[in-house]
């Protein structure tokens, strides 16, 4: 195996506009399948129709409370297990960022929690939306989300105001529980898929890869013999990864 299919077997495939049509979302699938990308996240109208059209080709990644997070328990607890009824593997929630500006942390953990049970054994990411919160507030959401029992804390929507920085990424691997992953995620702007290079329990997401994998080969070969000779499964080092999302954004 490769070093790019290694990258792209760490991909979620991502396709959240508020106007995207079917179409968008079945080419975003026959890539998947092509390219054995780890996931689709899709809005949760399409788990559905998607299972139905890719069966067992595609892992379903959906969102609820998406993307500013403040509807009510109850509602995320709904949408969460009309996903998983659907078809869904895998539930990236938003936090309630009202309580997290309240001081109520209490108040998220159990809506965490309460997602938790719903999800079982499918896969919980929690997504903190880290451009809103101040480094007292990102501390706190670490220990909340290690207590609530996630399996990831996920710095960004994408839609907010700002995506995942070195800091933050370096806070969360000071804070975290050991049974906590983390994705940072929205680092480099607008694109479809974030590429995860792993570190233990790290995963880092680098935005507009399948751009650069899809409309011009090349662009990600002479992007490797850049870096170091160890795998890219191994990799973070920060002035790489600098050095990445430096090159992608200014060739994508």
């Amino acid at each position: 195996m490769t070093d790019v299919q290694e990258m792209l077997g760490k991909v979620d495939h991502t396709q959240l506009k508020a106007v995207c049509t079917w179409e968008d979302i079945e080419k975003l699938c026959r890539e998947a399948v092509r390219y054995h990308t780890a996931s689709v996240c899709i809005p949760p109208c399409y788990v559905e129709r998607v299972r139905e059209a890719f069966g067992g080709q595609v892992t379903i990644c959906t969102v609820i409370g998406f993307p500013l997070g403040y509807q009510v328990t109850a509602a995320k607890v709904c949408e969460a297990r009309e996903a998983i009824a659907q078809g869904c593997d895998e539930v990236d929630m938003v936090i309630n960022l009202t309580d997290v500006k309240n001081g109520r942390y209490d108040l998220v953990e159990e809506e965490i929690r309460q997602v938790r049970a719903v999800c079982g054994e499918h896969i919980l990411k929690v997504i903190v939306e880290t451009c809103y919160l101040t480094e007292e507030e990102k501390q706190a959401m670490c220990r909340v989300v290690t207590a609530a029992g996630a399996d990831y804390i996920k710095t960004s929507t994408g839609f907010g105001s700002g995506g995942a920085t070195r800091e933050d990424v370096r806070l969360f691997r000071e804070h975290i529980g050991p049974d906590v992953k983390i994705k940072a995620a929205g680092a480099v702007g607008a694109g479809k898929t974030a590429v995860m290079f792993p570190h233990g329990k790290m995963y880092v997401h680098i935005l507009r890869i399948v751009k650069i994998r899809c409309g011009n080969q090349i662009i990600v070969d002479s992007l490797l013999p850049k870096l170091p000779a160890q795998r890219l499964q191994s990799l973070f080092d920060y002035s790489i990864l600098h050095n990445i999302y430096s090159f992608l954004k200014n060739n994508c």
